[in-house]
């Protein structure tokens, strides 16, 4: 009994460690699993029948089909979440068969398998219809699981990640240019265009409609007031320009280690 025992465990670790291999991208150094292009194959297809499912025209004639095809979908997402869930103990940091899994279970890729199912399966004839049609929406969420599976959006993550205190001196620095500018605009122009520019927020949504090009239906009217509006202009061209030349930067550094890596893997 202790014998049949014993191999019965072995048998069930020597699966979970076969299937984790397939599972895991990073286990496998070029290509994708059959089970992970298999993965991908079925999130582009429910992806695009999210998105066209919303035309009237098509939902009228097949919806039903739709319909079917989505809850098959989130079945077989469903299942590929318990079985991550089972062989993520495979991994060191999830080691613990308890705590690690609910470890897993928290981290944002997990959350995202979890949405890409659970409200298909659990959420009909529970909520009213409104919150359904935003749960269907996240449907569209499940773009984001093909991250885990592209090495190439690995390396653009790692290069932000190593980039991060730059960037994030570049953003400050940008904002508070952005929020004196703006605070000043109050200033100045506050009194002769008080709808436009009477509070500090409604001169930071003209600051932002002036970077982004949403339109500019008033302008400021005074000589200081039209410098600020030079210096916002100025400080958003910087605000692109620094982060793409710290970005640009970081990703040849990225995909050099990248081909680094290659050919040492094919050297042994």
């Amino acid at each position: 009994m202790t014998n049949t025992l014993v191999r019965t465990r072995a048998r069930k670790a020597t699966l979970r460690r076969r299937l984790h291999s397939e599972l895991n991208p990073r286990r496998r150094r070029r290509g994708l699993s059959p089970i992970n292009t298999a993965i991908v194959a079925i999130i582009i297809i429910s992806v695009v029948g999210a998105v066209v499912e919303t035309e009237p025209a098509v939902h009228l004639v097949y919806g039903r089909l739709l319909s079917d095809a989505e809850r098959v979908f989130a079945w077989i997402f469903a299942v590929e979440y318990g079985l991550r869930l089972w062989v993520v103990v495979e991994q060191a940091q999830y080691r613990h068969p308890i705590w690690g899994r609910l470890r897993w279970a928290l981290t944002p890729m997990a959350i995202i398998d979890l949405l890409a199912w659970a409200p298909t399966l659990l959420l009909p004839g529970l909520a009213p219809a409104e919150i359904l049609r935003i749960f269907r929406l996240i449907r569209i969420l499940r773009l984001a699981k093909l991250g885990r599976m592209s090495r190439a959006w690995r390396l653009i993550g790692e290069a932000v990640a190593a980039r991060r205190f730059e960037l994030a001196v570049v953003a400050g620095g940008g904002l508070f240019v952005i929020l004196a500018a703006a605070t000043m605009l109050y200033g100045v122009e506050g009194r002769g265009q008080p709808a436009e520019f009477g509070s500090i927020p409604r001169a930071l949504w003209w600051e932002v409609r002036l970077l982004t090009g949403l339109g500019r239906d008033y302008y400021p009217q005074t000589a200081i007031g039209k410098m600020l509006a030079v210096l916002t202009a100025v400080t958003g061209i910087g605000l692109v320009a620094a982060p793409t030349g710290i970005l640009a930067g970081a990703f040849s550094e990225a995909f050099q280690r990248h081909r680094h890596e290659q050919d040492h893997d094919q050297d042994t």
